[in-house]
Formats: C-alpha cells, structure tokens, sequence
C-alpha cells in the first residue's frame, strides 16, 4: 500500500456543515449556493494585495534582468500554471521560454489526471535542473494544499540555486519555503476537497495578476491597449488595426497599411507613424526605449 499524506487539517479539506443537504437541492439552489461560495473569493484576494504586488516586483526585476518566470504545479493547479504561461506569448509578444510551466506527470497532465504525479519530489527538480534555472529565475509554485511534494520540492531546489521564489496557495502556511507566500483562504469548497472550485477560480485572478500586472510593468503594453499582441489570427489582426487606429487617429486603411509596413508589429507601426520614420529607425527607438511605447513616440523621453 502507497503512503498517504495527511491533509485533514487543510482549510481546503474541511468539511462545510451548513451543505451536509447538498444533494437534496433543487438545480437553481446548487447553482445559488456556488455562487454564495464565490462571493467569498474576492475578499480572499484583497486580504493579500500587498503580497500579490511585492511577487509582482520580484517577478519583475527577474524578468527585466533577463530571468524566467516558471510556473510549478499539480492537478488543477498545474494546469492553470500551463494555461497561464501559454496565453502571455499571444497576448504581450513575449518569448515562449520566458514564461514556463511544469506541470507534474508531465504534458499529459494537462488533459489526463496523472494519479499520484504530486507525490513526486524528483520530477520538478530534474524538469527546473533540464532547464538550468539559476539566481535570475523566479520560481511560482501553485498549490491549493500548500503541502503538495511535486511544488515544495521545486521551491527548495530553486532557493538553492538561488532564484526568487513564490507559493500561491489556499492554505495557511508554518514554514514557506518561498521567499513571498500568498495564502488565498476561501475556506471549505461546496464539494468537500475539490480544489478546482473557489481554490481554483481564486488562483486563476491571482496568477492573472502576476503576469498581466508585471507585463504592464514591463512595458508590454500602452494604457490598457496589448500592443505587443501577436496578430496571428483573423480576430487579432483586427484589434492590432484598431490598436494602431486608437493611437494614432489614422483611418482603418492607414492603419492596415503601416501594419503592412510594420511586418505586422503594432508598436512599430505606431512609432513609424507619430516619429515619421523608418521600421529600422523605429525598431532602433524602441530599442533606445527599452521597448516602451509610450517614451518612444515622445520625442526625448527614456
């Protein structure tokens, strides 16, 4: 027989008195008891901002130091780290390997549960030990539990090699092994241990926070316009155009047609346009203005 691990006590674990009638509701009072849980999610989120923003600091300074930000988890944690790090390419241009994720038990993982995969305390380490993280590197571990191996083991071993670590959990925590913990306590699911309810939507807006937040630091975007959006789409090239036409005030056809010239990156195009130059002297003025937009089409800014 496997040894077990005990969670019993985990906030996350205990069992709601008041929904022991759960499965003698009516569908519209299951649906109204669901979101009567929820409620409780953005309160979570708001006993923690502090901690959220420092994470958001630390993850930029790695970030702009040339660093990586990966993402380690199990189960439904696991894979909000993988939809997390697979939607920042489209969305703010960036590089694949910039932002990563490891989920336990592998790809497979992301569609097929991967029983015991999270009791693993090898796997994380030789998947971060393949990639050669280093003291440039900040490590997110996403686990509900807080307890769970395949994350703790990844923090440790990235303390080691000197790289910025951060828990996002939905427990109290002792002894964090992360340099930043954020402990989103939503108390006990409506479905008793199933994490990918309140612990898995309270996650999704934290890790939402961190990459779009410390995205906006980094200069990937212009107010609250995406303009280091990959246009790869039908859908995303229309909003590249409207992008460039909000910005600049030029018509659609202009703007299609400095895209055009731009090989398709907005912001080139929008300082092409308001600097009156070249794509190789706008490539080099973002250059000059570590790719931030709004300092490159005001002339003398860095």
């Amino acid at each position: 027989m496997k040894e077990s691990r005990k969670t019993g006590h985990l906030l996350t674990e205990q069992i709601n008195p008041e929904l022991s009638h759960l499965d003698q509701c009516s569908t519209l009072e299951l649906v109204e008891i669901i979101l009567s849980e929820d409620r409780t999610i953005t309160e979570a989120v708001e006993r923690e901002m502090i901690k959220i923003a420092e994470a958001v600091e630390l993850i930029v300074g790695k970030l702009r130091d040339g660093g990586r930000l990966i993402f380690t988890g199990a189960g439904t944690s696991g894979r909000l780290g993988v939809l997390e790090a697979a939607e920042c390419p489209p969305t703010f241009g960036t590089d694949p390997r910039m932002i990563q994720a490891i989920i336990a038990g592998g790809n497979e993982a992301v569609l097929n549960s991967i029983e015991g995969a999270e009791d693993s305390r090898t796997e994380s380490v030789e998947a971060l030990s393949a990639l050669g993280i280093n003291e440039k590197d900040i490590i997110v571990g996403v686990a509900a539990s807080s307890t769970t191996p395949f994350v703790e083991s990844s923090l440790i071993f990235a303390n080691d090699k000197g790289a910025g670590t951060v828990l996002v959990t939905c427990n109290t925590v002792k002894n964090s092994p992360a340099d930043i913990t954020i402990p989103l306590l939503v108390g006990p699911e409506v479905l008793v241990g199933s994490t990918r309810m309140k612990a898995g939507t309270v996650t999704k807006m934290v890790l939402n926070m961190l990459t779009t937040a410390s995205m906006v630091k980094l200069g990937k975007t212009l107010g609250n316009l995406m303009v280091d959006v990959q246009p790869k789409s039908a859908k995303l090239r229309d909003r590249a155009k409207r992008i460039v036409t909000h910005i600049t005030g030029v018509s659609e056809d202009e703007a299609l047609e400095l895209l055009s010239k731009s090989e398709w990156d907005v912001k080139s195009a929008v300082v092409m346009q308001r600097r009156g130059v070249s794509l190789k002297e706008a490539k080099e003025i973002l250059q000059d203005h570590s790719g931030k937009l709004r300092n490159a089409i005001n002339k003398g800014k860095k």
